[in-house]
């Protein structure tokens, strides 16, 4: 999950880090408005956290400007100490997807954020995602490899999209159990399992891995060939 932070306040920038880097996140940080503008054209984020009150550029020009002109659809949350319904009124007409005033609990950014991305990443007919010879057709529940169909269980094919959105990176086992379960995990290491199912669909039939175990941490799917990363259940 990758968030670009537009924000010039240094201490609310490190507790985000601080906050939100150990739940899986990978944090980018623009402490301007114009600097914003740029970093969120040129990167692919999953989400933009946007500060109303910022240098250079405010945050409700800044939204405007991405949707109007760069034709962004990021989500985009806005952070601010602003609450009057106004202030909500041109967020949300500037084209945010949500506000969150501060003071604010952090495990409650960290749920909006999660549930704008589950939104942003449910797609329409046609979405495809596509990692080296591996293919899936999300309207279809279409998974090929190398010409060959890919059969999987419901689960599979959650943790499948989930990996492939976020190829090449790492998908930390938190962040899977979250998009399979939500807020209500199960009391088993049922991930380990699923996840074993899914190798042995997307795998073994074939000479080369994608499913990369980085011990301790999570998942990625590559299509590199790199021997680095470990190809075990393990995580």
């Amino acid at each position: 999950m990758r968030v670009l932070i537009v924000e010039d306040n240094p201490d609310l920038v490190a507790n985000l880090f601080a906050y939100l880097e150990p739940l899986g996140y990978t944090l980018d940080v623009a402490r301007r408005g114009d600097t914003g503008l740029t970093a969120a054209t040129r990167g692919e984020y999953d989400a933009i956290v946007l500060d109303l009150m910022l240098p250079g550029l405010d945050g409700v020009e800044l939204c405007q400007r991405l949707r109007q002109e760069r034709q962004l659809d990021t989500p985009i949350l806005m952070l601010t100490a602003r609450d009057t319904l106004a202030d909500k009124t041109a967020g949300f007409g500037s084209g945010a997807d949500d506000y969150l005033v501060k003071p604010f609990s952090l495990a409650e950014l960290d749920l909006r954020l999660k549930a704008l991305m589950r939104r942003a990443r449910g797609g329409g007919p046609g979405t495809r995602l596509q990692v080296g010879e591996l293919s899936f057709e999300r309207d279809t529940l279409r998974v090929q490899r190398a010409g060959r169909s890919v059969e999987l269980t419901p689960t599979g094919y959650k943790l499948l999209a989930a990996l492939m959105r976020a190829a090449p990176r790492l998908v930390t086992r938190e962040s899977l159990v979250y998009e399979i379960w939500g807020d209500e995990p199960p009391d088993s290491d049922a991930l380990r399992t699923h996840i074993h199912a899914l190798r042995q669909a997307i795998d073994k039939p074939f000479d080369t891995a994608l499913l990369r175990t980085v011990q301790g941490q999570g998942w990625r799917l590559d299509a590199s060939t790199d021997s680095d990363i470990g190809h075990g259940d393990e995580g």
